[in-house]
């Protein structure tokens, strides 16, 4: 694995991705792969909940978690053992401090769960997502969407055991979604803390 600067390897064509998506395929091997679903198994997911919509991914939250009736980020568990390795690892290839990954969200997607548009929350900066157990297809889109078209729409297959990475305008400047997934699929995801120097959102 290349410990060059971040994604430095990675830049994509000209106007494929949004600026600041970077995507890496083959991050993890297959038998990390496998090591890592048995880890997520055995974990306490719950159903995610917004407000007063029950949604049909499971998660659960290391460093923080957000509480959208709220809209504050509420403390939670330290990140669990097991998952200090991937931990280090997505940091040393994004070229940042492990302990700068201050939060991580792992979701686990049943066959026909989608992600509807959003931006993650604000209170983190740089999000890193490990892809596992099947693909999926991330969407991106304009933000703010206004009058929002198909065709402003950019589709990325996120592979298993692949590494993305949304930065600067990928991060702030567009929405994300993951359409219904075709059938099981987990994601571990990391997040820095947010640049005290950025305006609110």
């Amino acid at each position: 694995m290349s410990q060059t600067g971040l994604f430095d390897d990675l830049a994509p064509s000209p106007g494929a991705l949004p600026a600041g998506l970077r995507y890496e395929a083959g991050f993890l091997s297959a038998s990390e792969e496998a090591a890592l679903i048995a880890i997520v198994k055995a974990l306490p997911l719950q159903a995610a909940k917004y407000k007063s919509y029950t949604a049909r991914r499971r998660v659960v939250s290391f460093g923080g978690q957000f509480d959208y009736d709220s809209n504050r980020l509420l403390p939670s568990v330290p990140l669990i053992d097991a998952l200090h390795p991937l931990r280090e690892r997505v940091a040393r290839r994004a070229g940042v401090d492990a302990q700068a990954l201050v939060h991580v969200l792992v979701a686990e997607y049943a066959p026909g769960t989608p992600l509807g548009w959003h931006r993650d929350v604000p209170d983190f900066e740089d999000v890193f997502g490990v892809s596992l157990g099947n693909v999926a297809l991330l969407r991106f889109r304009p933000y703010p969407p206004q009058n929002p078209k198909r065709e402003d729409i950019i589709k990325l297959n996120v592979e298993p055991r692949s590494l993305y990475a949304l930065q600067g305008a990928a991060r702030w400047g567009w929405q994300h979604s993951v359409a219904p997934v075709d059938a099981l699929r987990w994601s571990i995801t990391f997040r820095t803390a947010r640049q005290s120097s950025r305006p609110p959102a």
